[in-house]
């Protein structure tokens, strides 16, 4: 019987040893953790975004960031409502909120993973505690690894299944690339992706703590529109984070090299004139007001004596002194509201890693190196990465599944 190493338990992994168990091949599963799928507990804030109810294949390709096309056969293999019957057989009930994202009825990680971790021993596979350190080639070929402890495992065929950089406390600390690039394979540049932004602007330490819904954004590098998007976001001691600047995040390469803003409308469903209208019967309900306080109605108050400072109108003239200009300015602040973007936060807070093992040397139809006949990648390992709202994790599966069938 052909032995086949996979090389992390988390969720590609999972999927990929559960796959080749069910073709009557002896799989063993190496995870460095105690416990398989540390990443998926900690998704979803706890809760775990297992996938998006995304069913038209052309509308899920569209929600992957960095090279699209690679994932084809991958989605084409294994759907999210593919994702969703396993974990209904494997008796996890899921829902599906706003954004199409899809969670476990009962709202706890705990549930998906134990139901992967049944699934893959359920269909034969072995999960064995070590940390993978190297490959032991022959002739071109991997005859087996070695693990930190010493240990020596041999297999017909190897699959990497470690992760990113990111997280690396739940065992995502980048060997995976490592083992890539021993054997001849080449890793694309790595960098955070579904991350926090830094912000340079002197206001941002006011903001901290301020959520805003129902805003919509634009990425800006330079004077050159990025990105746009519509949604919710959260200010910070160092910067801005939320949905909105996760998924913008993306598509954002080195801050320190780019001149990257970040333009906040604040109310997006009323065009200028209409908003100036709006100020305009607020300023009329608030006419013998302090121009301070005359905001309440439109604003959160931690926003007010920013957008006052930021308006450079006096915070004490009254209301009714306020020229046309000064207002027109105003609503030209609520509609522009600029954050300067200086840096990522660190790659191990980011929610996925961007760049990994160039796709150019796997074989999307398989997952197979194109290098070394006997090794496969699945997961976050591979350079594929997309926005928040459960693509990531689905990426893992469907590159999992389609390993797992062709190891």
């Amino acid at each position: 019987m052909r032995r086949i190493i996979i090389i992390g338990a988390g969720a590609s992994g999972l999927i990929a040893g559960a796959q080749a168990a069910k073709r009557g091949l002896d799989v063993t599963i190496v995870e460095r953790n105690s416990r398989p799928a540390r990443k998926v507990m900690i998704t979803g804030k706890g809760r775990c975004n297992v996938t998006n109810a995304c069913f038209d294949i052309n509308e899920l390709i569209s929600n992957v960031v960095r090279n699209p096309r690679f994932m084809y056969s991958a989605f084409s293999s294994f759907m999210p409502y593919d994702t969703m019957a396993l974990l209904q057989d494997m008796g996890v009930e899921t829902k599906i909120e706003r954004g199409n994202r899809v969670f476990p009825v009962s709202d706890k990680a705990v549930d998906i993973v134990d139901a992967l971790v049944k699934n893959a021993k359920q269909s034969g596979a072995k999960i064995v505690q070590g940390c993978v350190a190297s490959f032991n080639t022959e002739n071109g070929v991997i005859k087996s690894v070695n693990l930190e402890n010493a240990d020596i495992i041999e297999g017909d065929a190897f699959a990497v299944c470690t992760g990113g950089k990111s997280y690396a406390s739940t065992g995502s600390d980048g060997i995976g690339y490592e083992l890539a690039k021993s054997v001849g394979h080449t890793i694309t540049p790595l960098k955070p992706s579904l991350v926090s932004l830094v912000a340079s602007n002197g206001f941002i330490p006011d903001l901290q703590g301020l959520s805003l819904r129902n805003i919509s954004i634009k990425l800006l590098d330079g004077e050159k529109e990025i990105y746009s998007d519509f949604g919710e976001m959260l200010f910070t001691h160092y910067g801005v984070s939320g949905p909105v600047i996760l998924s913008a995040s993306a598509h954002m390469q080195s801050p320190k090299e780019h001149n990257y803003k970040i333009v906040i409308d604040l109310k997006p469903a009323l065009d200028y004139a209409a908003l100036d209208k709006r100020i305009q019967r607020d300023f009329s309900e608030f006419a013998n007001r302090d121009f301070i306080n005359s905001l309440e109605k439109l604003l959160p108050n931690k926003l007010i004596p920013v957008i006052v400072k930021r308006s450079a109108i006096p915070p004490s003239l009254k209301v009714n002194q306020i020229t046309k200009e000064q207002r027109q300015s105003l609503v030209e602040l609520f509609k522009n509201f600029i954050v300067d973007i200086t840096d990522f936060r660190p790659i191990n807070e980011a929610i996925v890693t961007s760049g990994g093992v160039d796709v150019k040397e796997i074989n999307p139809k398989t997952m197979q190196s194109k290098l070394v006949d006997n090794l496969y990648f699945a997961g976050e390992v591979i350079d594929v990465d997309a926005y928040t709202g459960g693509f990531n994790l689905q990426i893992a599966f469907s590159t999992g599944f389609l390993c797992g069938n062709n190891i």
